[in-house]
């Protein structure tokens, strides 16, 4: 097997396994959406009020 083609291979095998790896973690993340609002909400509010 040449050289390029076994980088090739490694390469794809890195990547596919970082993308399942992603996908994964956001599929069983445990993270509610009244959570990540109130999380934007005092953000927001902290900003308006720096001003």
């Amino acid at each position: 097997m040449k050289l390029e083609t076994l980088l090739l291979k490694s390469l794809f095998v890195a990547s596919f396994l970082i993308c399942v790896l992603t996908v994964g973690s956001m599929l069983t993340a445990k993270i509610t959406v009244s959570a990540v609002a109130g999380n934007d909400a005092t953000v927001a509010a902290s900003v308006s009020n720096a001003s």
